[in-house]
């Protein structure tokens, strides 16, 4: 009997990742990967060093109450 059903596995790194495909191609069972981000690059690396930024003391902070002023 095929029992087919979907399951999310969220990984927290890489190696969790290769892990959880190397059980999976043990078992021999059939796995889709979707590798891609729905991201646009650009828009991960202006994120990315923004948060760099706010890091280093290069930011502004505005408190949520100032927001709609």
């Amino acid at each position: 009997m095929l029992i087919m059903t979907t399951l999310t596995v969220r990984p927290r790194n890489k190696k969790e990742l290769s892990a959880i495909k190397k059980v999976l191609e043990v078992l021999k069972m059939d796995f889709e990967s979707n590798d891609e981000s729905p991201y646009d690059p650009k828009f991960v690396q202006r994120v990315l060093l923004a948060k760099e930024e706010i890091k280093q003391g290069k930011g502004v902070k505005i408190a949520a109450e100032d927001l709609w002023k």
